[in-house]
């Protein structure tokens, strides 16, 4: 049932849903226009654990956070007020972080605190805010129980209790919807888009059995918004009260709960970055120019320069200067600027050489470090550029890559750096400490025990300790084998049917095979440092920071690129729509946490190994970097020349694809999930590896293993139901590391890489058939992946609500030389390039008839043909390292 009442055909009075923002202060429940205030507001609460004073004060920035100890006990939390006396009540408001975790709530009441009966409850159609509406009751104590279906993080915001006394619902109404001033009803997912501060009244009207419409404005209703980016009262006014989005819906209780189609409310602030945080707003411009992020910024040779525009929002001194090939060519002496101050400044000349040019500006503010931006453009004669090359990647002269990048620099990674001991590296030949032999029964034990004994030996000058050889035979395993010390491989004497197999047995979904322990990194918190650059383009290995004087070459840093509320906003991702029929989680901010090596310092100039694969902009929360410690990443780790295989139960057959059906198939998921996982790793391989039958993945690098290499392995008959997070064959979910020459079949996704991810990420020479899905970036913005002659349907787009709002799920992405079918969409503030692809362009799941919202083509050039410079990544590495390196990654 989707709700439970004493007694239906109760009057409910119209209650104010959002915590409108205060200027100045905190979000303070209201309750306007009611006849009645909120009974819990400032009253002594108690709960399962936490701080639920924390949900009755008023203030929407403060939650009850029960400890997730308290959630894993039992999958169930409460809270409980006590009134002071005894009080009548008939609406409850309940304002959470998440629904997706809750299973069902009630409302309970009571005299004494200790016995309860029970009010209300609901277990469908759960969201983030609840207006939970009963008969009126009497009691002095009233109790929200959560039942959970997730172990995941619970937050109440907001606990409001009110007394309802206005009129109830007319008799046969069917159905409610909002109109516009004219009367005309909104269709699902309509929205008004509004300024900061600005105001608005939502029409809510009904349609009877009879088929006459209603006004319902003097009728009981509840508005609900999913957010405090926008307050409601009572009446339908609205505030739009900070940037950001809030799905709003009207509710009535009639003979059923009756509420409104999806509407949306949408924020902006036209003046979001004039604060002085920002420093300065300046733009390029150039009248034969391109100033769009993803595009490329190029003039001709001897063309005149690109003109930069300031207006300040500070008092300081403004210089800029005209940098070609590491040298000032121009340069604006520093003058003074006050704030709300407008400059413009075009350098004097032309662009007579070929090449990137850099306008570097520098604001310095008295008492502070100076503060930087930079714009780009590159001389280049069109003409000049091969044709059946790359536009914007193409080689030059000398024979090494010329990129072209956007107005802000951004442009294609240098993806070299990823692989086995940062690329170009080749993968030794451990010697062999320890032999096993096929035994009797279970072989888990047996293994765990070689691994044991060479994990004793020290480690040599090479870094290892050895390899633990299982000889040609059948090896069952029952368990997971674990290796949790550097230096150590286990290798097989072949993948092929007369080799070595690992063959996992049971009934038990579990890896076979297990690297490192599940440890992160320990960040030094203390050692943070600001990026003083207002843009870090992606590509970028340099930036300032406003103090490098502790940090020095070879320190291993975090690169950290925030994403605040307003870069969310900004990519629309506070506003996904609802899954048809369902519900998703929109975005919250979130950082981005690249792994890096310094190589250079000069000054409060840092130089890392490997680019930044996202920018980083103050606008949307800036940079900082941390130094950190990785003693428990363990790291010269292999596994090698064998074959996997899973037991499974062939009996259980299904014909589940995702959305849709497909030939029945073998469906059993109690077995063995993966055959490799690294967890805390760096410089580890897989090579020369089979598998059959597991429902998981082959290889997965989990989030803190970094410089790994798979390389030449296939995978078959994977036996797992054809749906949401199985068959990732390989699954990245690390930074820096890649996977070359894999085959796979029967994959949902068969190169995939994970949420959140930092990249760089490779994957090279692969094929992919008898696919259920697309091999991409699966959801929430990973950044920095190459599919390199990938013959694979592959998709880089927007994908919306799938999953449970997976939204953009890539940005930065190159798809080179790839085949099969191919999906790439531009992401705001970002680019995806799709070049020399040969196979068909498939159009993203957005815009459609559902969500009509216009996605942008990412950047696409010569669909249908192969470029000239036949891998990236190898011309890449060939200039970084030389032909060494290449011959080191063949096979």
């Amino acid at each position: 049932m989707t709700g439970s009442m004493k007694r239906l055909g109760l009057g409910f009075m119209a209650l104010l849903l959002m915590l409108p923002v205060l200027s100045g202060g905190s979000s303070k429940a209201s309750a306007a226009g009611d006849s009645s205030a909120n009974l819990a507001l400032g009253k002594t609460a108690k709960a399962s654990s936490g701080k639920p004073g924390n949900a009755v004060d008023g203030d929407a920035s403060t939650v009850w956070q029960p400890l997730a100890i308290d959630r894993q006990d039992d999958m169930n939390v409460w809270i409980s007020v006590d009134l002071g006396a005894q009080e009548t009540f008939n609406k409850v408001m309940i304002h959470l972080n998440r629904a997706d975790n809750l299973k069902d709530y009630q409302i309970l009441y009571s005299d004494d605190g200790s016995s309860w009966n029970q009010a209300y409850s609901k277990n469908k159609d759960l969201t983030a805010t609840e207006a939970a509406m009963f008969e009126s009751t009497s009691a002095r104590y009233i109790k929200l129980n959560l039942n959970l279906s997730k172990d995941l993080n619970v937050q109440l915001s907001e606990l409001a209790v009110y007394n309802s006394t206005e009129t109830s619902a007319p008799a046969g109404l069917k159905r409610i919807y909002f109109t516009d001033a004219s009367g005309k009803e909104y269709p699902n997912n309509a929205e008004i888009r509004l300024n900061k501060g600005e105001t608005g009244t939502l029409v809510l009207k009904g349609e009877l059995d009879s088929g006459q419409e209603v006004d319902l404005t003097t009728y009981a209703k509840t508005f609900i918004a999913t957010t405090q980016d926008v307050s409601i009262d009572p009446s339908g006014a609205f505030t739009a009260n900070q940037v950001g989005a809030a799905l709003v819906h009207g509710v009535v209780q009639s003979s059923q709960e009756l509420k409104t189609a999806d509407f949306w409310i949408v924020v902006d602030d036209p003046n979001a970055f004039l604060d002085e945080s920002y420093v300065m707003n300046s733009t390029l411009n150039h009248p034969h120019m391109m100033s769009e992020i993803g595009q490329p910024a190029m003039i001709e040779p001897k063309d005149t320069y690109p003109s930069v525009s300031t207006v300040s929002n500070v008092n300081g001194m403004l210089s800029s200067e005209l940098i070609f090939g590491g040298k000032t060519i121009a340069k604006l002496d520093p003058v003074a600027v006050s704030k709300g101050e407008s400059k413009q400044w075009t350098p004097s000349g032309k662009a007579e050489k070929e090449g990137r040019y850099e306008i570097r500006l520098k604001m310095e503010q008295e008492g502070k470090q100076p503060v930087y931006d930079s714009f780009y453009f590159t001389a280049w004669a069109k003409n000049k550029i091969p044709k059946d090359q790359s536009q914007i990647a193409f080689l030059g002269k000398d024979g090494k890559m010329v990129y072209i990048s956007d107005f802000r620099g951004n442009q294609i990674l240098d993806f070299s750096n990823v692989g086995y001991m940062g690329g170009g590296v080749k993968i030794p030949d451990v010697k062999v400490k320890a032999t096993v032999k096929p035994g009797d029964g279970d072989d888990t034990a047996r293994i765990q025990a070689a691994i044991d004994e060479v994990s004793q030996l020290p480690v040599g000058k090479d870094g290892f300790r050895g390899a633990v050889l299982l000889k040609k035979g059948k090896y069952e395993v029952g368990g997971t084998v674990k290796i949790n010390a550097s230096g150590i491989v286990l290798r097989g004497e072949g993948q092929d049917e007369k080799g070595t197999l690992i063959y996992g047995t049971g009934a038990n979904p579990r890896n076979l095979v297990e690297i490192g322990e599940n440890t992160g990194l320990s960040i030094d918190n203390a050692s943070m440092k600001t990026i003083t650059d207002l843009y870090v383009p992606s590509g970028s290995r340099t930036f300032h920071v406003d103090d490098a004087s502790s940090y020095q070459v070879g320190d291993t840093i975090v690169v950290r690129r925030i994403g605040d509320k307003n870069w969310i906003h900004e990519i629309g991702m506070d506003y996904i729509y609802n899954r048809p029929g369902g519900t998703v989680t929109q975005w919250g901010p979130f950082n981005l946490d690249f792994d890096r090596v310094i190589t250079a310092v000069n000054g409060n100039t840092i130089t890392v190994d490997a680019p930044i694969s996202n920018a980083i902009e103050q606008k949307w929360g800036g940079g900082q970097i941390f130094k950190y410690t990785d003693s428990a990443r363990i790291e010269k780790v292999g596994v090698e020349n064998m074959r996997a295989d899973s037991e499974f139960d062939p009996s259980i057959m299904d014909t589940t694809m995702d959305n849709g059906q497909t030939d029945p198939y073998y469906a059993d998921e109690n077995h063995a999930e993966r055959f490799v996982v690294f967890n805390s790793v760096k410089n580890g391989w897989v090579r020369d590896v089979t598998g059959y039958h597991l429902s998981y993945s082959l290889v997965q690098m989990s989030r803190n293993s970094k410089w790994i290499t798979v390389q030449d392995s296939k995978m078959y008959d994977m036996v797992s139901i054809i749906t949401g997070g199985r068959r990732y064959v390989i699954h990245q979910m690390g930074q820096l590391n890649l996977a070359q020459r894999i085959y796979t079949e029967t994959a949902r996704h068969a190169f995939v890489v994970d949420s959140r991810v930092q990249g760089p990420n490779v994957f090279l020479d692969g094929k992919a058939v008898n696919n259920f899905n697309t091999s991409e970036p699966h959801h929430r913005w990973s950044v920095g992946g190459l599919f390199d002659n990938i013959d694979a349907p592959i998709s880089i787009r927007d994908r919306g609500w799938l999953g449970s709002g997976h939204g953009w799920a890539g940005a930065n992405y190159v798809s080179w030389n790839t085949e099969d079918e191919l999906t790439s969409q531009q992401p705001p503030t970002a680019q995806n390039y799709a070049i020399g692809h040969v196979g068909p362009k498939v159009p993203g799941l957005v815009p459609s008839d559902y969500d009509p919202r216009p996605r942008n083509d990412g950047y696409w050039e010569s669909l249908g043909k192969h470029v000239k410079v036949e891998s990236l990544y190898k011309q890449q590495l060939l200039e970084r390292l030389g032909k060494k390196a290449l011959d080191n990654i063949k096979r």
